[in-house]
């Protein structure tokens, strides 16, 4: 007796194809913006907005992918952009070769169980080698290994050709947001620094302050333009005419009692006003409005008052300096109070002109330090790749300052486990020797994209670094233990040693996007059957 399903059924090896070929044609989208020589992807929407990036995330992000399996890895793309900042796309290239070639053992009759130990057994295999064998103490090298990190993220990026300039700027921004935690350990809350767009000039005149800034400006001009020794006051609520709330009525007898009570409006935003100053506020900050009649009273006190501040900014602002964002000034007794505890401090409060917008710079905060990255840049399309490009080298300086740890570039890590792998594959008798070999031939899709964008002759390259790598793995010479730092110089197409050339990238790195390709592989390996049910029909209405 079968049983019948509203819908379609497709089970065993179709599905198994179905799933690699959706896969692959996700992965052959980012393909070609792997590595410094990668190419960007112009995206369009139904309203025609564009996004121009080779930012693997960001680029299946933008696509309104529709297959199951495909899906899992554009979420694969965002969770390692989300964990790591950086290496989204070699994370959805190695994903889609791995079930591949995990696909074709099932072809010859191994079962997927056979495959998914297999994988499992090469990941852990793989982890364990990057860290005994092929990561790198960043206190061996020396300042310049974190320089490098976030050069090598940044030539892969729009801006690779400014990169030197962009690296020494995220360098010292991380640096200077670092917090020393209760067990001596270093956190970099990336949150502390803010990046902001400004149209015009060229990326090179891209900005870094030592402070937190605002896109905007005082609300007069008869306000200062700078302000030592600031005392901030953060306000989330309105400094305009005073309403009665909603429901509330007022009855009027008299007719000249009704200029009575606009004048008590104004003088009750007024009296609001001169609490907040008489604390010791010089600058005001203010989620929402301040009328203009209100204006002068800051003008008359010599305060900065700035209208419209973003929440997100206004409670960053306050947790820095030590303020408190009050939604109101009522007290317990229902008396109106402003408490000098409720001010911040800092160094100073500017405001200056940059292109055609006006900054707030509040420098020097009394609780954490604040950095700020103006970029620059001729046009919307790129201040935005500018801004991805920006925050994922922050990531990956955040990831190496926190691990003090790196490995080498280049395609160097993938060839060196490749190796191993099938070294170790041989060591083993049973059936998951099969699916380690594939695993090590499908690491070597990073070295070989890379080759292949760059236009070189990836099998040549590939050839002479497995050379390297297997001789350093074999040889217990010091010298021929070197090669394992050998890795692709794409520029004159040839190898080298990545490690002396700089090319670095973040141990945590290659460890998460090894884990996650391999998990979102197993989690679609595992799928031999796909049910789509059919949508239920509507019933037909008889026209009453």
């Amino acid at each position: 007796m079968s049983v019948s399903i509203l819908g379609s059924r497709e089970s065993g090896q179709n599905i198994r194809d179905t799933n690699v070929r959706a896969v692959q044609a996700v992965a052959n989208i980012v393909k070609s913006s792997l590595g410094p020589n990668g190419l960007d992807k112009m995206l369009v929407d139904e309203i025609g907005d564009v996004v121009i990036s080779n930012d693997g995330a960001t680029i299946l992000r933008s696509l309104e992918v529709q297959h199951p399996a495909a899906k899992v890895l554009v979420e694969l793309s965002r969770l390692q952009d989300q964990e790591v900042g950086d290496g989204t796309t070699s994370v959805v290239i190695v994903a889609a070769e791995l079930l591949k070639r995990a696909n074709d053992l099932v072809k010859y009759k191994i079962h997927p169980t056979t495959i998914i130990a297999g994988y499992r057994l090469a990941m852990k295999e793989s982890i364990q080698y990057i860290k005994d064998y092929l990561s790198v103490k960043t206190e061996t090298l020396g300042k310049d290994a974190i320089l490098n990190v976030a050069k090598t993220s940044l030539n892969s990026k729009l801006i690779g050709a400014e990169s030197d300039h962009f690296a020494n700027m995220i360098v010292n921004c991380v640096e200077a947001v670092g917090i020393v935690g209760p067990n001596k350990d270093v956190k970099y809350p990336i949150k502390s620094i803010k990046v902001l767009k400004c149209i015009g000039l060229s990326a090179k005149e891209s900005v870094h302050l030592n402070g937190f800034a605002l896109m905007t400006g005082r609300t007069a001009q008869g306000m200062p333009t700078s302000i030592k020794n600031a005392r901030i006051a953060c306000l989330d609520f309105n400094l305009n005419k005073f309403k009665l709330q909603m429901g509330i009525q007022v009855l009027v007898n008299d007719a000249k009692n009704l200029e009575k009570i606009r004048i008590r409006e104004l003088e009750i935003t007024k009296e609001r006003i001169q609490k907040v100053l008489k604390a010791g506020a010089n600058v005001v900050l203010v989620t929402k409005a301040i009328d203009d009649f209100a204006l002068k009273y800051f003008v008359e006190a010599g305060a900065i008052a700035v209208r419209r501040v973003d929440k997100k900014d206004i409670r960053k602002i306050a947790k820095q300096c030590g303020a408190e964002v009050l939604i109101t000034l009522m007290n317990n007794e229902g008396e109106e109070v402003f408490n000098e505890s409720s001010l911040g401090s800092a160094e100073e409060v500017t405001e200056e002109r940059l292109g055609d917008n006006d900054f707030i710079f509040i420098k020097g905060m009394k609780k954490s330090s604040s950095q700020t990255l103006i970029l620059r840049g001729a046009n919307e399309f790129m201040l935005d790749e500018t801004e991805r490009s920006v925050h994922d080298a922050i990531c990956v300086v955040k990831r190496v300052l926190e691990s003090k740890s790196v490995v080498v570039g280049g395609g160097a890590v993938e060839t060196a486990l490749s190796i191993y792998l099938d070294s170790f594959a041989r060591t083993l008798g049973s059936k998951e020797q099969l699916a380690i070999s594939e695993f090590a031939e499908s690491l070597l899709v990073i070295p070989k994209t890379l080759a292949i964008n760059a236009a070189q002759d990836a099998c040549d390259l590939l050839a002479k670094m497995k050379m390297y790598h297997a001789a350093s793995q074999s040889s217990s010479e010091e010298k021929k233990q070197e090669y394992k730092y050998v890795g692709l110089d794409l520029a004159n197409g040839k190898v080298r040693n990545n490690l002396k050339a700089g090319v670095l990238e973040p141990t945590i790195s290659k460890i998460k996007s090894l884990k996650f390709a391999t998990e979102a592989a197993i989690s679609i390996l595992r799928i031999d059957d796909l049910i789509e049910l059919a949508p239920k029909p509507e019933k037909e209405r008889d026209g009453h």
